[in-house]
């Protein structure tokens, strides 16, 4: 019962993840890079890469997760399952303070 409960989850979320080719919307897409703008024609679902990509949307998220795992993996190694509850803790937060308090926001350009 299991299996088949996991597999229905499965099959489901690769069914509303899937693109249909109707969904493309085409049209112009208009853009900046620093004082220059463009416009240009393209399509959304046409399998070419618009925008930023999915570590640039989640890169706060990713690296808070990242510290709170590898926290967990070195507080597991020394201290069992307390010692893993205690190190996620502590890398999260740590990885927490770095992302949104220390780390630079914006970098110049590079190019």
């Amino acid at each position: 019962m299991r299996k088949i409960l996991s597999m229905l989850i499965v099959l489901t979320f690769m069914a509303l993840l899937s693109v249909p080719v109707s969904a493309r919307n085409c049209g112009r897409i208009r853009h900046r890079h620093s004082n220059v703008t463009h416009t240009h024609s393209a399509c959304v679902g046409d399998r070419h890469k618009h925008g930023r990509s999915f570590w640039q949307k989640h890169r706060d998220k990713l690296t808070t997760a990242g510290g709170a795992g590898a926290g967990a993996l070195i507080g597991g190694i020394a201290g069992g399952k307390k010692g893993a509850a205690i190190g996620a803790l502590a890398g999260g937060g740590g990885a927490a303070v770095y992302t949104y308090g220390i780390r630079k926001r914006r970098r110049g350009a590079r190019y």
